[in-house]
């Protein structure tokens, strides 16, 4: 069975029991260098957050997404090198994605402007995050509390982790997704 076929096959078998954790291989992570190319031509600069941008950055995602994505990415720049990846366009925000926070080795939180959406910023910011991490020596990743499973099963074969559903999240104070 080829990558493909096996990603159809996660894919299908797939419930609808988020949140969950999945677990991705960084050893077989699909090439970037197409994606980021397309995105440097349509003008979208891909790199690591400056510890200087901290304020933007933070500010950008409460106002867009949430406190509580907003506090985990305050963690990513605090670590060194900071562990926070963002997409910027004509000097405007467009999306972030970090890795290490809550804990080691999870992506996440990330997100895209819903204006900046399908356009591929969240795979290449997803998967800055995930070489970053390979190149740090982790053999794998887990993507914490995920709600789009088959997105990260397509764009790099994330498969679920058997008994997570709900998993480090659980209880978080005033999140009801995860039973807070």
């Amino acid at each position: 069975m080829d990558q493909g076929e096996y990603v159809s096959k996660i894919i299908g078998s797939l419930e609808a029991r988020v949140p969950m954790d999945m677990l991705v291989k960084l050893y077989d992570l699909p090439d970037s260098r197409e994606l980021r190319e397309k995105l440097a031509q349509a003008g979208v600069s891909l790199r690591r957050a400056l510890a200087p941008e901290k304020h933007k950055v933070i500010g950008w995602i409460i106002e867009n997404f949430s406190d509580y994505w907003a506090s985990e990415a305050d963690v990513a720049f605090s670590r060194e090198p900071v562990s926070c990846f963002i997409a910027t366009r004509k000097g405007a925000i467009l999306g972030f994605a970090c890795h290490d926070v809550t804990c080691r080795n999870f992506f996440g939180p990330t997100g895209v402007s819903p204006k900046a959406q399908k356009g591929g910023i969240g795979t290449a910011l997803l998967l800055a995050c995930l070489e970053d991490m390979k190149h740090a020596g982790y053999g794998y990743a887990i993507i914490g509390g995920v709600g789009p499973a088959e997105y990260y099963a397509k764009a790099v074969g994330a498969v679920p982790i058997e008994g997570s559903d709900v998993g480090i999240y659980r209880g978080l104070l005033g999140a009801k997704r995860f039973g807070g």
